[in-house]
């Protein structure tokens, strides 16, 4: 059948395929008792389990989730009745049927299973890891569909339970889980069995345990211990860690007026390990480099990154944890709320990190991926493993947090702050969906928030808002008009019915106190102000998570005024918004290059790092060859940064400087500055060779620390010498441990330099490659098929089409749209603003020095 053609019949056949992934409503989880005895020497575990559940009606099975999970005795109790299960596997929908001869009373039924299972290598589900001592551990991660794969289990969100589990390890292994330990006793064979408190009731994602050997560094918050567990000689590293918490903890229990729900808090730094974080209940488990670093040498970057990512993980103790969605298809109410909520405690703990900016970073990023034809809706139906794997983009947590930043906005900090409390309160140890949440912030507002959260959470993209303005007489009117922005030029400049309900808020200047917030819900709506303007900011503190279109001449003149009339964050907002005008010809590039000349003297880190980031684009796709050195010229006039003059302007004496700091930093490690040493090894790496690539790959052997490994492996991804990217994809697929591999190749991939080359060594290596996409559920591969967005010509954009068509990446299918849609873009802006960019660069007299 066709695409446009779906019979009635086909559409049923579809549905009844996505039900089959679901489990059956009518049998319901009570409680879990679990019991693992993992075998690190030999990869495996043996469990067993019972599970109490409520049976609606009488029945002879019960259907269950299971994953290479090997069944050795079932039972299934009702009554005074007990009786063996047969066991059925369904390994297409990931399930296990339990049938027994005799009909099951309907009411309370108690299954006992005896099973074996897998250590795996893939950091997902039971799986054992290994710290740079060579010693294992074994540890799990089961968001978002993996518990099925540690024990068979309702392996649903909605599905809550208490969970009573034992451990049976290794005499001398640390053993760490969602509760308190009640009992840790002896037992035969050099073993130990550790009994857990039991835990509230929660979805079985969130069930976690941690075997191996591990140290820690111990505080409190409120009454709360705190312990963050790290491998043997690295818990020096965790101080900076442990007082983020505390810090976090101390902010959430004030914000929420609901105490930290639980009687403690662990959070365990793995070497091995899939996601960046997991908020499992009460027992937390990291990256290491999403944990630990030094704190008396990172870089305050580094710093906020970890301080934010502990900040969202506690946060998900009362988001996603106390309460949690009912479904997948609502997991942006878990991901997107603690985003948001990431950045309060920071903002209470360290002012001067100004986190407000990065807030505002994440809304451009999310803007972008929404300006996509192939985006999704915040809410997004999701049925499978696979396709629920997909939402863990930009979309579900960065649009998020940007539609509430602008919602508590909107509302006002306090009101926002009292409808997310009524929402906790009514839901706690529950699950709820999204017409929950904005429920009751509407109940508590008495506002239209179910109105307005409706446009930005149930259709996709993101709207641009076009100011016009008219002076008449003493006062002036504003024309406020919307619609969908996309890059697709033809479709945006036909436009579209798409309405959203958007809090406006506009100021004007040289009267910058002169300021009006709305709600803009129809397709045009005019402003008036009572007093005449020579320039409009139509989102004010750039809290609105919508783009503004402005004539050039409003282009211009805020391109005078910028620096002296707009904060900081409405700064980084211009330029994102202009850089999008130019995308779909609306501005022209010399437009956007005025503004960015207007910004020359910014030392706001966060608009410079976009800065460097357009014009990074602009050299690489749009700069033609004959114009590189007036293009180069230009970036010199225009400031002293050192990675733009570095890597974009190609200054020798930049590049010199850049040299003798990264060899200073090999010789003494961590004695330059961390705000420097990452952008100076990149420039060094870019001019250098065999001799400093050794160097390099030595010292990232010897890393001490996970900021060391960071900027050590950026630098591996940053030569332009084809035969030593070369190996760095080799060390990629060798070396490196099997969470970094996808970034390495990745990265070297948008390295302009690296790109053809990673393209043929991933066609060529599928086959090796592939074993990543059992990863972590499949999300490695995934990060490799977005990276080919970075390519910007016909002949590319097939040979990616038509690979991918014969070898399917299942967890990347909407992926692999968007970075063909980049492609296209990208190929449509160099042929349209090339031409433009050679006229202006003449025009400015950059071809001098050439």
């Amino acid at each position: 059948m066709t695409r446009t053609c779906l019979t009635t019949a086909a559409i049923f056949l579809l549905i009844s395929l996505a039900n089959a992934q679901r489990l059956p409503s009518t049998t319901t989880p009570d409680k879990y008792k679990l019991t693992f005895s993992p075998d690190l020497a030999k990869n495996i575990f043996t469990g067993e389990e019972i599970i109490t559940v409520q049976t609606s009606q009488p029945r002879s099975e019960i259907v269950l989730n299971a994953v290479d999970i090997d069944f050795q005795e079932v039972t299934v109790s009702s009554g005074n009745s007990t009786q063996k299960a047969k066991v059925t596997l369904d390994k297409e929908n990931e399930q296990a049927k339990l049938t027994t001869d005799r009909p099951i009373s309907a009411g309370g039924v108690t299954i006992q299973i005896k099973y074996t299972g897998v250590l795996n290598s893939e950091l997902r589900g039971f799986y054992a890891g290994k710290q740079d001592d060579g010693r294992k551990y074994a540890a799990t991660q089961l968001e978002a569909t993996d518990a099925r794969r540690a024990f068979p289990s309702f392996d649903e969100p909605a599905f809550k339970a208490t969970f009573d589990i034992t451990i049976v390890a290794d005499k001398g292994t640390t053993v760490i889980s969602n509760t308190k330990a009640v009992s840790d006793v002896d037992a035969p064979e050099g073993k130990h069995v550790v009994h857990f408190a039991t835990t509230p009731k929660m979805s079985c994602y969130l069930v976690a345990f941690v075997i191996g050997n591990f140290e820690y560094i111990e505080g409190s918050a409120d009454g709360i211990p705190i312990r963050v567990y790290t491998s043997p000689g690295k818990k020096d590293l965790a101080t900076f860690a442990l007082t983020s918490a505390e810090q976090s903890i101390g902010y959430f229990d004030k914000y929420f007026g609901i105490k930290y729900p639980y009687g403690k808090l662990d959070m365990i730094g793995l070497s091995d390990f899939g996601p960046g974080a997991m908020e499992n209940t009460a027992c937390i488990t990291y990256r290491e480099a999403f944990l630990m670093l030094d704190e008396q040498h990172a870089a305050v970057e580094t710093k906020k990154f970890i301080a934010s990512v502990i900040a969202h993980e506690i946060a998900h103790q009362w988001f996603g944890d106390l309460v949690t969605m009912k479904w997948w298809d609502d997991v942006w109410l878990n991901e997107g709320f603690a985003s948001w909520m990431s950045s309060k405690p920071m903002e209470a703990w360290k002012p001067e990190w100004h986190v407000e900016l990065n807030d505002v970073r994440d809304t451009t990023q999310a803007l972008n991926l929404d300006s996509l034809e192939n985006t999704h809706p915040i809410h997004q139906e999701a049925r499978t493993p696979a396709e629920i794997l997909e939402l863990a983009d930009t979309i579900t947590y960065d649009k998020t947090a940007s539609v509430l930043r602008m919602l508590e906005a909107y509302l006002g900090e306090e009101t926002f702050r009292r409808g997310v409390n009524e929402y906790l309160r009514q839901h706690a140890y529950g699950n709820a969906a999204a017409a929950d949440f904005w429920g009751a912030l509407a109940k508590v507002s008495k506002k239209p928030v179910d109105q307005i959260m409706a446009t930005f959470v149930e259709q996709p993209g993101a709207p641009i808002v076009f100011v016009s303005a008219q002076c008449k007489g003493s006062s002036e009117s504003v024309s406020l008009e919307q619609q969908r922005y996309v890059y697709d030029r033809a479709k945006f400049e036909a436009g579209n019915n798409q309405i959203w309900q958007i809090p406006v808020c506009l100021k004007i200047g040289p009267q910058s106190n002169a300021k009006k917030c709305g709600l803009l819900s129809k397709k045009q709506q005019e402003i008036t102000f009572p007093v005449c303007s020579t320039w409009i900011d139509p989102n004010v503190g750039a809290q609105g998570f919508y783009r503004s279109g402005y004539d050039a001449t409003a282009v211009h003149s805020l391109a005078k005024n910028a620096e002296t009339a707009l904060s900081p964050a409405e700064r980084l907002m211009l330029l994102s918004d202009v850089w999008a005008s130019v995308r779909v010809d609306r501005e022209k590039i010399g437009d956007y290059l005025l503004v960015a000349q207007g910004l020359q003297l910014d030392r706001t880190p966060q608009v410079i790092a976009l800065l460097v980031n357009q014009l990074q684009y602009i050299g690489r796709y749009l700069v033609t060859d004959p114009d590189q050195q007036a293009f180069r010229n230009w970036v010199r006039l225009r400031g002293d940064l050192l990675y733009a003059l570095g890597a974009t302007a190609h200054d020798p004496v930049t590049v010199e400087l850049a040299r003798k700091l990264t060899a200073q930093e090999l010789n003494n490690p961590s004695s330059v500055d961390p705000e420097l040493a990452e952008n100076a090894f990149s420039i060094a790496a870019a001019n250098g060779d065999d001799a400093f690539y050794n160097k390099v790959l030595n010292a990232l052997k010897d890393a001490k620390t996970p900021e060391q490994k960071n900027l050590y492996r950026q630098a591996l991804v940053s030569f332009e010498d084809p035969k030593l990217l070369q190996r760095t994809l080799d060390y990629a697929v060798t070396d490196a441990r099997l969470q970094d591999a996808d970034l390495i190749i990745g990265r070297v991939m948008q390295n302009p330099h690296g790109a053809k080359l990673t393209w043929d060594f991933v066609r060529s290596r599928w086959g090796q490659t592939e074993k990543m996409n059992g990863a972590f559920g499949g999300s490695s591969v995934a990060g490799l098929v977005a990276s080919t967005g970075n390519f910007c010509d016909v002949g590319m954009r097939d040979q990616v089409k038509e690979f991918f068509v014969s070898h399917p990446v299942p967890t990347a299918e909407r992926t692999l749209k968007q970075a063909l849609e980049r492609i296209d873009y990208c190929i449509d802006v160099k042929e349209r603003q090339s031409p433009e960019l050679a006229s202006w660069l003449q025009s400015q007299g950059g071809k001098a020095g050439k």
